[in-house]
Parts: C-alpha cells; sequence; structure tokens
C-alpha cells in the first residue's frame, strides 16, 4: 500500500481508529492494574484535555473554576 491509501483510509475512518485506539488502551489498562485505577487515569486524562482546550481557546481559567466550582472561590 502506498501513503496515498493509508492516508485517505485514516482520514475515511478516523473516528473508528480513535474508539479502537480508546477501547484497547481502556481493555489493556483494566487488565493490567484494574478498573478503578484505569477510570481515575482516564478521568485525569479528560480534565487535562478539558483545561487544555480552555487554555488553547485563550479563555479565563479562573471564569471556568468559577462555573465549576462552588460559589465565590474566585471572586
Amino acid at each position: 500500500m502506498n501513503k496515498e491509501k493509508i492516508l485517505d483510509f485514516i482520514i475515511k475512518h478516523y473516528g473508528k481508529l480513535i474508539g479502537v485506539t480508546i477501547g484497547l488502551l481502556f481493555s489493556v489498562c483494566t487488565i493490567t492494574i484494574g478498573i478503578i485505577k484505569t477510570i481515575f487515569i482516564f478521568l485525569c486524562v479528560y480534565l487535562g484535555y478539558f483545561f487544555g482546550n480552555k487554555i488553547d481557546n485563550k479563555e479565563n481559567i479562573e471564569e471556568v473554576l468559577d462555573k465549576i466550582l462552588p460559589l465565590g472561590k474566585f471572586k
């Protein structure tokens, strides 16, 4: 297979490939370290992605935390 066909396949099935990769990673982590630790790792990764996305979009982190945390934490 040449690079163009592989790239076309990846672009065409991007969501499926990401889903399969996440599912495989989750299953391997569950088998090796247990379900609770795996869920904790995935939660930390999600939170890192969430706040990183807010930083990339130039949003004020204090405003985001003010919406999430109890009232008056950052006021």
